[in-house]
């Protein structure tokens, strides 16, 4: 199937909820007032940035038959990401999440994932979504935690493969997801072997190369999210002897680092701002690189585009709701000097 044949330019698969905010900045979590209600999860924000870059992006996800859902759906239609392949699945609730904003380095959260909608996506859902008729898929790490979406994820990167249509996996790392946190590793490593490009922070990429017990470093006090220790040149090595093409470390405020297979090392600046709050960058930035992938720009003009869009959402309150628009965001990156 050739480019022109194509329907979308993306499709973002995995998690999908409403999001919490804390109404009020640095009030600590037990004394939060009142919320903002967003929306949230690692695909839907990447598809809502995409759509926003002019990309005509679908989200794979699933939703409850609940007044979420419909909150979920109507935010998502209005931004103008391709609902057709969210099912409505009876038997499941959408997915919630309670946010806690507390600058410069505190963000606690909640999530509320009992029997959620987006975890039931199947064989079958995938079957139906025309990933072969997409330029890229998108998969989040989330989405490999537990059947029947993990059979489905690798399903979709299959057929992706088959099809030529380049797999980015973002390592999502959510350590309260896994029953075990050794098994993202195990997983993440196996589902790599289809994928072409991977997003992570340093922490994901240890937790993505997570071997050992002993690399665990556990506090009474946060069990749920463990510290990963580790050697992170080796981890990095190991992803990309899976044969992934290209692995993109996200450094928060100094920007990002490219490892290609063929051993070439880029460092991408990124865009000095005030942050309010970092939930949502890392989507943020997922959306800014595809953009630049799929209009054929260079890894490191992918990456910088990547990084001026983490950079706008850290400045805002919230996720999905606040990316940046194509025109503003080239705009920005214009004020600061260009690419």
């Amino acid at each position: 199937m050739s480019s022109q044949d194509k329907i979308y330019d993306v499709i973002t698969y995995g998690r999908s909820s409403i999001d919490l905010y804390s109404q009020e900045v640095g009030r600590q979590f037990e004394e939060i007032p009142g919320f903002h209600a967003f929306v949230g999860g690692s695909p839907l924000n990447i598809a809502v940035g995409c759509s926003r870059l002019g990309l005509k992006a679908s989200l794979l996800t699933g939703v409850g038959n609940d007044k979420v859902g419909d909150f979920i759906l109507n935010f998502l239609k209005k931004e103008g990401v391709i609902t057709e392949n969210i099912p409505v699945i009876e038997g499941t609730r959408s997915s919630a999440v309670i946010l806690g904003i507390e600058p410069p380095d505190r963000f606690p959260l909640v999530y509320y994932r009992d029997n959620c909608a987006d975890s039931q996506i199947n064989i079958d859902h995938v079957l139906k979504a025309g990933i072969e008729k997409s330029k890229l898929l998108e998969v989040s790490g989330t989405a490999l935690n537990i059947e029947p979406t993990r059979s489905a994820a690798f399903l979709a990167a299959e057929i992706a493969t088959t099809n030529k249509v380049p797999v980015m996996l973002d390592l999502d790392f959510r350590a309260d997801q896994w029953y075990d946190i050794r098994a993202f590793g195990v997983t993440v490593r196996a589902f790599m072997r289809n994928v072409n490009i991977v997003l992570g922070t340093e922490e994901e990429i240890l937790a993505a190369y997570l071997r050992d017990e002993s690399q665990l470093i556990i506090s009474h006090q946060q069990i749920s999210a463990p510290e990963i220790k580790g050697d992170i040149n080796e981890a990095i090595n190991g992803i990309l002897q899976l044969g992934v093409e290209a692995l993109i470390v996200k450094t928060g405020s100094r920007g990002a680092i490219v490892y290609l297979s063929d051993g070439t090392v880029q460092e991408v600046p990124g865009f000095p701002v005030e942050v309010l709050n970092i939930l949502g960058a890392g989507d943020a930035f997922a959306a800014g690189f595809i953009y630049g992938y799929l209009k054929g720009w260079d890894w490191y003009k992918c990456s910088r585009m990547g990084n001026a869009c983490g950079a706008h959402v850290v400045t805002r309150l919230g996720c999905a709701n606040f990316t940046p628009y194509e025109k503003e965001i080239l705009e920005f990156i214009e004020s600061k000097g260009g690419f």
